[in-house]
């Protein structure tokens, strides 16, 4: 017996652990399939490591945990720049006023940034071994990160090797790289401008062409002839020289110094306006407006194909989940159509939405029962004040009674009686305090805003209430869910700006720190009295400077909008040298012609899609409200191709880390 024992006592054990063994595989496929499911709905590749210990390391590196620290150190690092050398921990930024700003110790920022960068190690290292060693080396980010990584780290031990003293820090201006490769749609939107570069260098050329034809023609127009006093004055003006009169048309191509440029020739004779006007409607009007057409149309097909893309690897993690459950769970015969089936999901959803409308409805309601209440409350304190406020009360009791209603016109209606009640309520209050104690307010010992000041401030934000007409009013809905969309799609774009202005920052920085003097301190800076009229220093643009990292974006905000912006061209040649045209002008090209016009690519796409009576986005119009759900995905959606079976099991099988029993 004992020996009959020993044989089944084995087999009871070999059967027990080949169950746990399917257990803990088919255990390990459910994550799998879970992986593939985020990855799907994130637009992830799948392409990574699938054993046990790499899906933990990977639903880690991906939770809200890390993520948000890895996004706090990308603030953190890029923050740095207001802190370290030169601080921007001022008052003012004029040069004139400034005083001697506040300076880290030598060690505290480079610790800091030490931390930033073990945690970019860390980041890279585990985003790596995830990936495998054959995907590392095809994938240019990665790589690109490891080298960043490595330039930033030896920078960093040069620095404090010199005690902070060193006269140029190139880690700064790689800062920006983290942000990037820390988000897809950034990464699309620079292959999209990568792309398209061949255009927009066509129609460049073109505008070369046409400010150097345009450049000869006015040297021989208003050449020197002392008979000619208009020519002479319009040559001294702006066509002194080759340079000189190729800066003054090109700052002319941006529509900055118009009138100004016409004017000595024009007040003399008519007919050189013509001159002025056909180079501004050829370069203005259409040459400029012919590069925001082909960046539109470029940003839109680039686009699409990356969007397509995305959309290849959300039905591949979806297709890649139904292969791993249907492999372990024996569905071999179900389609993905038929697993796609959930009803108590749908349930779900139903709930939800409902749950919200009804706790907006109270929300609502509370806030108007609040506001009623407490502009009946001063109601009724002015009536102690001897006011007459009979209508008052009798417009905010009969909204209180019949607010029930839901029409445009009754929302209309109520949003001017709230508005009227309001002002109402804060004027009589004014008047009341005319015999009130506190009518002996002193601005100066009590300070320079009063209590009831400050009531009628409060009061004119009920103004805002007219907004609860925007749902009900289809023209305005649509123009405004378009804002709202706009918005939602804006932070890869606002992404792109902030790694523009914090680059062309660092490199202002480095280039004309220290160049802007106070007047009386060089001969380069005359006082007001002396400066030439409309002049940097006549103007008082001494805050337009590159002394701190704060001081420089400002100075770059406002040759990005390209008003004035001679002034600031002709300044910075004076004190630095001609060269420095050519900051300014790549400035304005990556900013005022690339990004705005990707900017106006983006608004017209959300404005077109939203209009099309095909969308798959009805706005309502009653009692339902507007979804504002908006994604640049979906904005394709109707034109994107749904990929082929075939297509999705053979990138499967190609997988490198995913062995499929079917």
């Amino acid at each position: 017996m004992a020996a009959e024992a020993q044989p089944l006592l084995g087999r009871d054990r070999g059967g027990g652990q080949a169950r746990s063994g399917a257990a803990s595989s088919q255990e390990l496929c459910i994550d799998q399939a879970v992986v593939f499911i985020e990855d799907a709905i994130n637009y992830r590749s799948i392409y990574h490591r699938m054993d046990a210990g790499s899906l933990w390391l990977y639903r880690w590196y991906y939770s809200n945990l890390y993520q948000r620290v890895l996004s706090f150190t990308i603030f953190l690092i890029l923050a740095l720049a207001f802190v370290e050398f030169p601080s921007s921990f001022t008052r003012t930024a004029d040069v004139r006023y400034r005083s001697q700003p506040w300076e880290p110790p030598c060690g505290l920022t480079e610790t800091i940034e030490a931390f930033c960068l073990l945690v970019f190690l860390v980041d890279f290292s585990v985003k790596s071994y995830l990936v495998g060693q054959p995907q590392l080396q095809e994938n240019l980010w990665l790589l690109s990160y490891f080298v960043v990584l490595v330039v930033s780290v030896v920078d960093w031990i040069i620095s404090v090797s010199l005690t902070c003293e060193e006269p140029l820090r190139v880690r700064r201006s790689l800062r920006p790289f983290f942000l990037m490769q820390n988000s897809s749609m950034m990464k699309k939107t620079l292959k999209c401008l990568r792309w398209s570069l061949p255009e927009m260098a066509s129609v460049g050329l073109l505008l070369t062409i046409h400010l150097c034809l345009f450049t000869i023609i006015g040297m021989l127009i208003f050449s020197s002839d002392e008979k000619d006093e208009a020519q002479n004055q319009e040559r001294l003006a702006y066509f002194r020289d080759l340079p000189e009169a190729l800066t003054s048309l090109f700052i002319l191509l941006t529509t900055s110094n118009n009138p100004d440029v016409m004017i000595p020739a024009y007040s003399q004779n008519r007919a050189y306006a013509l001159f002025f006007i056909i180079f501004t409607l050829i370069g203005s009007l259409f040459l400029m407006n012919l590069l925001t057409a082909i960046i539109y149309s470029q940003f839109r097909g680039y686009l699409m194909k990356s969007l397509q893309t995305s959309l290849f690897r959300r039905r591949l993690g979806a297709r890649a989940a139904y292969e791993v459950l249907a492999s372990t769970a024996g569905l071999a015969g179900a389609t993905p159509e038929a697993s796609r089936r959930c009803p108590s999901t749908s349930l779900h959803f139903c709930r939800v939405p409902s749950f919200s409308s009804v706790i907006s409805t109270l929300t609502t309601w509370g806030t108007s029962l609040l506001w009623e209440t407490s502009c009946l409350s001063v109601c009724s304190w002015c009536w102690t004040q001897n006011c007459c406020l009979r209508n008052v009360m009798t417009l905010s009791w009969r909204f209180l009674t019949t607010s029930s209603s839901c029409t445009t016109c009754w929302k209309c209606c109520s949003s001017c009686l709230h508005w009227a009640c309001g002002a109402t309520c804060s004027t009589v209050a004014t008047c009341s305090m005319a015999s009130s104690p506190l009518s002996s307010w002193k601005p100066k010992q009590f300070g320079s805003l009063s209590l009831w000041d400050m009531t009628r401030l409060v009061n004119t934000l009920i103004v805002f209430r007219f907004l609860r007409v925007i749902p009900n009013v289809k023209p305005i809905a649509m123009v405004t869910s378009t804002i709202l969309g706009l918005v939602q799609n804006f932070k890869s774009f606002g992404g792109i700006l902030v790694v523009t202005y914090y680059v062309f920052a660092i490199i202002g920085i480095n280039l004309f720190q220290g160049i802007i003097v106070p007047p009386g301190n060089s001969s380069l800076a005359p006082d007001n009295s002396s400066a030439v009229c409309g002049s940097f220093e006549q103007l008082d643009y001494w805050s337009n400077n590159f002394d701190d990292f704060a001081a420089a974006l400002i100075t770059l905000w406002n040759v990005m909008v390209v008003n004035n912006w001679q002034v600031l061209l002709e300044a910075y040649q004076r004190y630095s040298g001609p060269w420095s045209m050519v900051y300014f002008v790549l400035w304005w090209l990556v900013s005022s012609v690339i990004w705005i016009n990707l900017f106006l690519a983006l608004l017209l796409e959300n404005f077109v899609h939203r209009w099309d009576p095909g969308s798959y986005k009805q706005l309502l119009v009653g009692n339902q409200k507007i979804n504002y759900q908006m994604s640049v995905e979906l904005m394709f959606r109707d034109i994107l191709e749904e990929p082929k079976e075939e297509e999705l099991i053979e990138k499967l099988h190609k997988h490198p880390h995913l062995q499929l029993c079917r």
